[in-house]
């Protein structure tokens, strides 16, 4: 028998070999067996060598073509497989399309942060940029710096939460050199003592005091607050900066007022009111029948404060504003008890 019988006999029994085969695997398996390394096509060609010249480029040609054949007829065959194993797949998976649909949860931003969020869209647009420290905080960036040293009253209005160091001596002179931030104002100290005038910043963050949960109190709560320090900065520049907050917050027409109040870091001072966004200035449940609502403390930075950084207070000035997140929160969505905030009820958190 010649060797273009045998690739002959080869190209035949490979296709009857395709033919009957019912799965992958045993597909793969009739490949290495006739085109494998070690297969019957190889073993085949090793025999060229003694065929005549004249011959050899028709054996070459069958070759070829038996070759072809099996891989056209392996790949044909392999594709009918796939098809086949999917239809099985679906006789047993299949959607009824009548039947309503599942709708997966999705997660929400909470409502604080959204507003801490719009909060600090409004002043990046006015040009401030974030700035943010640590919330465990020296003491003297919390009070000394801020113009409230050891013996100032004004300390008794932030029960403080005091943080006694390890491997200290145990001493309350010691541990009171440590504790939880009550304010984000040391933000701003930390800030002028590492730059220059200008400086336009927000810093919001968590604050910490020892007050009792309730509807208007929680020992955690939110803060934004913002400094401004440049030269020839005025008391008229703090209020129109805080009319256009209040006006991007809680509605156009808004209007604000200054109210004279005490801040040992600020001189003058001010607690800002807004007009009421419920009854616009008719009086109403939310403003106590006031037509204003209080949302923030604001005043120009005490001397002292821009001494303590190493800034002359003589050519340098500036304004300083805070507020509660919490506070502009309740207010805008009508919250009634600050609690709802942390307690996890989805019932309350889906509304926003």
């Amino acid at each position: 028998m010649s060797l273009m019988d045998d690739l002959q006999i080869l190209k035949q029994d490979g296709q009857d070999a395709i033919s009957k085969s019912s799965s992958l695997e045993e597909l793969e398996d009739i490949r290495v067996e006739f085109l494998g390394r070690k297969g019957k096509l190889t073993l085949i060609l090793k025999d060229l060598k003694n065929v005549p010249a004249s011959e050899r480029p028709t054996v070459g040609k069958l070759a070829n073509e038996a070759r072809e054949v099996i891989e056209a007829g392996l790949d044909e065959r392999k594709n009918e497989l796939i098809r086949g194993a999917e239809d099985e797949r679906l006789k047993t998976e299949f959607v009824d399309i009548s039947q309503p649909g599942k709708i997966p949860h999705v997660g929400r931003k909470h409502l604080l942060d959204q507003v801490a969020e719009e909060i600090t869209d409004i002043f990046l647009g006015l040009g401030y940029r974030v700035a943010e420290g640590p919330e465990v905080e020296l003491d003297y960036y919390n009070f000394e710096a801020l113009n409230t040293p050891p013996d100032h009253p004004a300390r008794s209005l932030q029960d403080t939460f005091y943080v006694k160091q390890a491997g200290g001596s145990g001493q309350l002179a010691e541990e009171k050199k440590v504790l939880l931030r009550t304010h984000t104002s040391p933000v701003q100290i930390r800030v002028m003592e590492k730059s220059k005038p200008p400086i336009y910043i927000i810093a919001p963050g968590k604050a910490y005091r020892r007050d009792v949960a309730d509807p208007t109190h929680s020992p955690m709560f939110h803060q934004v607050e913002g400094l401004v320090v440049d030269k020839h900065v005025a008391f008229g520049d703090l209020k129109g900066t805080l009319e256009a907050f209040a006006q991007a917050m809680f509605g156009e027409d808004r209007q604000i007022r200054l109210r004279p109040h005490f801040f040992p870091f600020t001189e003058p001072s001010a607690e800002v009111d807004v007009s009421c966004f419920i009854c616009n200035r008719e009086g109403c449940r939310v403003c106590k029948w006031t037509g204003w609502i209080e949302i923030l403390g604001a005043g120009m930075v005490d001397p002292n404060v821009l001494k303590a950084v190493g800034y002359d207070p003589e050519e340098i000035t500036g304004f300083a504003f805070g507020m509660g997140i919490e506070r502009i929160a309740m207010l805008k969505y009508g919250v009634n008890d600050l609690r709802l905030f942390f307690e996890n009820d989805l019932r309350f958190l889906a509304q926003f």
